[in-house]
């Protein structure tokens, strides 16, 4: 039986994948780790693959595949069959360990139509909706432990929040090297809008719509985190009080981030121009932000909240991912942080969605206005957030941390989305002078 494409084959398919994370590595060789066959007709190959670099690093990436070791994922039966293995809860075995298959909850996962279709590309995993009822995740990086998605999702679901589409169940690898979470099956939505498309829809010619279905996001998201923060007897989730040292910690890291991008900076680039020179001004800035007393507490978080990561349904708001960062190890994105880095990544989107729909700056303002003053409300009386001075300095720290990462990205991958953090960076620097 064919497992993998010849090598050279294999890693010039990989190098053009979007879900491939180390584009900037230099990708040297490829072996098989482990596989399990989980049907026959079609012959689906769930294949562990190790990916080597150049300076002797490696990743394990999962692939789906057919008899002739190419890829099966945008294949119809592709979804189903993993979907049915779920609902069995059955246990496949490889060569070196299993992989084991698991419901979740009561209910059967019945298939009406067998068929899968690839959804929207991805950067970090492959996602396919079966039969237009349920929503099925496949991650493509594989790290020892379990995925912080299925940890969160669990979680939600035990303690009655049900602003996120319902979890049906998991697969998971387990084998003498690691046990890692390998995919997801969750409620697909049909006819939901991801809130960036929305945004771009109701901005251009309808914003007031828009900034009444941001307020309902604000008190969805104030849920969610009082949700996250209400079980003190998980100690995975309770809430803990943030320390001086650790927010130190926080503040170095962000002052190293910032030197890093300014000393990156590219010379002679228009888009830059404005910010040349002001890295230690920014420094200052961190520095002053980050003179502040209590900080209140930190909780398990969404971790990569955006306008993509939540869905209108036509009634209501969803979150969804609840990965983190895909570049962050699994460690870094389970640890617990304050609740309004997430808030400031929802205010950063809500900026690119203005400067992209090209509407008036009021328009994001009172956007933002009506995010916080319903988020603000939601977590009222959790002691989530500190005082309102101190939220207020807060949130303008990590929408400086939030622009500067911006401004690292754009650079090496979108340069002409620049100008926008770069109108960030500024904006905390004009608010800052006296």
């Amino acid at each position: 039986m064919t497992v993998l494409l010849p090598e050279d084959q294999l890693l010039q398919y990989v190098r053009g994948q979007r879900w491939f994370g180390a584009k900037s590595q230099d990708l040297v060789g490829a072996s098989l780790v482990d596989h399990a066959v989980l049907s026959t007709d079609p012959q689906l190959v769930d294949a562990l693959v190790e990916l080597r670099y150049a300076p002797g690093t490696h990743d394990l990436y999962q692939l789906l595949l057919g008899a002739d070791g190419a890829d099966m994922i945008a294949h119809p039966a592709a979804g189903s069959e993993l979907v049915r293995l779920v609902g069995r809860s059955a246990t496949v075995a490889t060569g070196d360990g299993q992989i084991g298959f698991e419901r979740f909850g009561d209910d059967p996962l019945e298939l009406h139509v067998d068929r899968s279709r690839p959804l929207r590309a991805e950067q970090s995993n492959s996602s396919l909706a079966v039969d237009d009822r349920y929503f099925v995740k496949l991650y493509r990086r594989i790290e020892a432990g379990e995925n912080p998605e299925l940890e969160v999702a669990r979680f939600l679901v035990a303690h009655g929040f049900e602003n996120a589409p319902a979890l049906h169940g998991w697969w998971s690898y387990g084998g003498p090297l690691l046990g890692g979470t390998l995919g997801i099956v969750q409620d697909f939505v049909p006819g939901a809008v991801d809130g960036w498309t929305l945004a771009l829809d109701e901005l251009d010619g309808r914003p007031n719509d828009f900034v009444a279905r941001v307020h309902r996001l604000g008190e969805v998201i104030g849920r969610l985190h009082a949700t996250l923060a209400s079980d003190p007897g998980d100690p995975a989730f309770a809430a803990e009080e943030v320390t001086g040292e650790s927010f130190a910690l926080l503040a170095a890291s962000m002052d190293d981030d910032i030197t890093t991008v300014f000393q990156r900076l590219p010379e002679g680039d228009e888009a830059v121009a404005p910010i040349v020179g002001y890295g230690e001004a920014v420094r200052d800035l961190l520095r002053s932000l980050a003179a502040i007393g209590s900080l209140a507490r930190r909780i398990r978080n969404h971790g990569d909240l955006h306008l993509g990561q939540v869905l209108w349904t036509g009634s209501d708001w969803l979150v969804i991912d609840f990965e983190g960062e895909p570049s962050r190890s699994v460690p870094e994105r389970r640890t617990k942080r304050s609740p309004l880095r997430d808030v400031a990544g929802m205010l950063r989107s809500f900026t690119y969605a203005a400067t992209a729909a090209r509407v008036p700056h009021d328009v994001e303002q009172r956007a933002r206005e009506a995010f916080l003053e319903a988020y603000t409300t939601a977590v009222q009386g959790t002691g989530l957030l500190p005082s309102a001075e101190v939220t207020e300095r807060l949130l303008r720290l990590f929408e400086l941390e939030k622009a500067v990462y911006e401004l690292g990205y754009e650079l090496a991958h979108r340069p002409e989305w620049v100008p926008i953090p770069v109108a960030g960076i500024l904006r905390l620097l004009e608010e800052a002078s006296p």
